[in-house]
């Protein structure tokens, strides 16, 4: 019997197999990924922000909820990679002196650069992306890369 995280990845990989687009998703999805917990962290959030008390770790959490429905392997990777993303924002949020409107900025940049590239990339694939079937899908965009990651390491996932 197909586990769900095989069959969600299989699924995906159908519209993602010209060289291109590939290479393309390994850029934007990260990116994209990482300007959105920008955009979140950049929201005022009900205590004062830290690294772990902001809109982009909330959501971090319920986004590990459903990796861990998945995988337990997945959940583990998402604790770090989600965890890298939350302290690169934290860390630009200093850099730009707490200001909450930069990081805002600063994220919808690369999030909008990043979308036109996914985009591109699904032009010259010549397949739509596949959260327009499904919105799940773009839960399953990271995880599709970090199932290739765990594969060359020899983490089953």
């Amino acid at each position: 019997m197909e586990r769900t995280i095989d069959h969600l990845l299989i699924k995906y990989g159908e519209s993602h197999q010209d060289t291109t687009n590939k290479l393309i998703h390994w850029i934007c999805v990260p990116s994209i990924m990482f300007s959105l917990f920008g955009v979140l962290m950049s929201i005022p959030f009900f205590v004062e922000k830290t690294i772990y008390y902001n809109w982009a770790a909330v959501v971090l959490l319920l986004a590990l909820g459903y990796y861990l429905t998945l995988s337990v392997s997945m959940f583990i990777g998402f604790i770090i990679v989600g965890g890298l993303m939350l302290y690169g924002n934290y860390a630009i949020l200093s850099w730009v002196n707490g200001s909450d409107w930069h990081l805002f900025l600063v994220s919808i940049a690369i999030f909008t650069v990043a979308w036109i590239g996914q985009f591109i990339g699904h032009g010259i694939e010549g397949k739509k992306p596949s959260f327009f079937d499904d919105i799940k899908f773009l839960l399953i965009g990271p995880a599709w890369l970090l199932h290739f990651i765990y594969r060359k390491v020899g983490i089953p996932y």
